[in-house]
């Protein structure tokens, strides 16, 4: 870390986050198929059906105790909504808005927030109506019709969070992938975006 950086995220944080997604395309492409006939095509990655339904499992595991590990490691900061989250929402964080718009965030604003609770949520769900799924014969018929429904329902919330978590990281804001990739971000970036969390980091006042 130089003078001119600041870290954002340790070792350890960047590593699980990837491994999360990791898993997580790795459900996406070998689910894709069991969603809809369309996109069976798509087995073919996994070396046939029955491969990627057991990958899917497998997958699922990983998934869901990193997952849970990930949104429990940063509970306090991403569940912690405040008046300024509030002012981020009524704005949509200035997205939406020609002028620019300054608000006090700490380390994660209020969309990355409702992001993460979003997705820890729909890890439990899927988690939980997974195992309905996975040997549906030992269960009424009705409580796996109801797990399907909503695995289907979560699967399809989570890759529209996760389009647009991905453009916001990137191409939305740009440096932002710095701190998943490096650990690092500048000194700047984080006075313009998080001020609030560079304050709390630094001492120093933005």
């Amino acid at each position: 870390m130089s003078n001119n950086t600041i870290e954002r995220f340790n070792t350890y944080e960047r590593v699980l986050h990837w491994f999360v997604t990791g898993t997580f395309f790795t459900l996406l492409l070998s689910g894709l198929g069991l969603y809809s006939r369309l996109f069976t095509g798509y087995f073919t990655f996994f070396g046939g059906g029955q491969k990627a339904i057991f990958i899917h499992k497998i997958a699922g595991i990983f998934f869901f105790f990193s997952s849970l590990l990930l949104f429990q490691h940063n509970r306090k900061r991403t569940t912690d909504f405040d008046d300024d989250d509030r002012t981020w929402f009524k704005t949509m964080g200035g997205y939406l808005s020609r002028d620019e718009v300054h608000i006090p965030v700490g380390k994660f604003n209020a969309g990355q927030k409702m992001f993460a609770v979003f997705i820890g949520v729909a890890t439990a769900i899927l988690g939980v109506t997974g195992l309905f799924i996975w040997n549906p014969t030992l269960f009424p018929r009705w409580i796996v019709q109801v797990s399907l429904l909503m695995h289907g329902l979560m699967f399809v919330g989570s890759i529209m969070f996760v389009v647009v978590h991905v453009y916001l990281a990137t191409i939305g804001n740009p440096g932002t992938i710095n701190a998943m990739l490096y650990g690092d971000v500048k000194r700047g970036w984080a006075k313009k975006h998080h001020p609030k969390w560079y304050k709390e980091t630094t001492g120093e006042n933005p």
